[in-house]
């Protein structure tokens, strides 16, 4: 390899990409595309960026194995960055698989994160939690334990293990600083601000505020009765009731918490439950019903009971009845809240992270962009969807995963 090239390298490798670009930028030869393209990306021409790695890619010959290898992870991480999560997953394992099999540990444990910061975009938590399980992060230069400390991080705060997600910031902090790197420091400055910001709203007996995340994990390890409205569940410490399939049956549960200790006056209840703005006798018998189905499912927990004037929630064995709910609720939040990462999505990628049809996504985006919440740009294949992340807030309790049970 001749000195501009490694020259370039070292600076791509301290952050440096104009440096990089000014020693290979005329250059056509494979180990030069592979390098401009690296630039490009961390330059944000994530467009030329692509198509320079792929030209890299095939000009590698046969024997450079491990070269086509840092092309396909360099691809990858364009993919991640553009949303573009319906990747080919193969070719990064194999790519991982090359470069381990010939002592690259740092570029395979880079394409490990890869494949597991998509697993937890997507909601897959355990399965990356269970990747990252064989990696020594001690081992690891410090812009790659950053990486690490970050992933990790994230899925603390995915858990709600807020001490957990504080411990690993505070050492992606140190191997940031080590790593000299301005964009990584950036990168666990905006990390720490999701636990500095509001994650949702605590109503109970007719009042309501703003709480952090870590208000968050206290109240779910307390021994309250949770109706938590950023998952659709009843909860009450290790007992989960899941409501997110029985839409009636929570919203009912919600109602009977924000009137708890008082009862809930059968039009609200009807009107909360079934949308009706008008009661009759065949609205009365359905509430009759449906709060029957309610009742069997918060059994173990808490019973209702019928008042004179509507319904009233009675918890078992606690004083404290709460609903959590999102920080600002509107119609589409789960869509809101992946673009609100700042980052362009396509309606595919959304729906994978979402788990829902394109169909119902692009239905979704169209009538959020007709209310100038949305903006898309790009035609076809290319059309992406992105929106400002609204400030002051943390969407960490509307994106898809499980709610700690243990």
């Amino acid at each position: 390899m001749d000195s501009l090239i490694t020259a370039a390298a070292r600076a791509l490798a301290a952050g440096d990409p104009i440096g990089a670009l000014k020693r290979v930028a005329l250059r056509d030869d494979a180990p030069a595309l592979a390098l401009r393209g690296i630039a490009m990306a961390q330059l944000g021409d994530l467009v030329r960026a692509k198509a320079l790695l792929k030209s890299a890619g095939r000009a590698f010959g046969p024997r450079e194995a491990v070269a086509r290898a840092r092309c396909v992870v360099a691809e990858a991480e364009i993919a991640l960055v553009s949303r573009d999560l319906g990747w080919r997953t193969k070719a990064l394992d194999a790519a991982r698989a090359t470069l381990e099999q010939h002592g690259d540990a740092v570029n395979a444990a880079h394409a490990l994160f890869l494949a597991v910061r998509r697993l937890i975009l997507i909601g897959r938590v355990d399965e990356g939690v269970q990747m990252l399980a064989g990696i020594e992060a001690a081992s690891l230069p410090p812009a790659s334990r950053t990486a690490y400390e970050l992933i990790a991080a994230g899925i603390a705060v995915r858990r709600i293990r807020t001490a957990d997600a504080r411990a690993a910031l505070r050492r992606a902090t140190r191997a940031a600083r080590d790593a000299g790197i301005p964009a990584l420091t950036a990168e666990v400055q905006q990390a720490l601000e999701v636990l500095r910001t509001p994650a949702a709203r605590l109503i109970a007996q007719g009042e309501e505020r703003l709480v952090l995340l870590d208000e968050v994990e206290t109240l779910l390890a307390s021994r309250a009765l949770v109706v938590d409205a950023c998952r659709n569940v009843v909860r009450q410490g290790s007992t989960v009731v899941p409501l997110a399939t029985r839409p009636v049956l929570f919203a009912l549960a919600r109602t009977l918490a924000e009137t708890w200790p008082g009862d809930a006056p059968r039009d609200l209840l009807i009107s909360r439950g079934f949308g009706s703005q008008f009661t009759d006798e065949s609205h009365r018998a359905r509430l009759r019903v449906e709060l029957g189905r309610l009742r069997a499912a918060l059994r173990p927990i808490a019973g209702v009971s019928a008042t004179k004037r509507g319904f009233t929630l009675a918890p078992r064995t606690t004083r404290e009845v709460v609903v959590l709910a999102r920080p600002l609720e509107e119609e589409h939040a789960s869509v809101l809240a992946f673009l609100g990462d700042g980052e362009s999505w396509s309606s595919s990628a959304l729906a994978l992270a979402l788990g829902t049809s394109q169909r119902t996504v692009q239905r979704a985006l169209d009538e959020l962009a007709a209310a100038g919440k949305v903006q898309a740009y790009g035609r076809g294949r290319a059309r992406r969807w992105t929106t400002p992340p609204v400030i002051g807030f943390t969407t960490t309790l509307l994106l898809p995963t499980p709610l700690p049970i243990e």
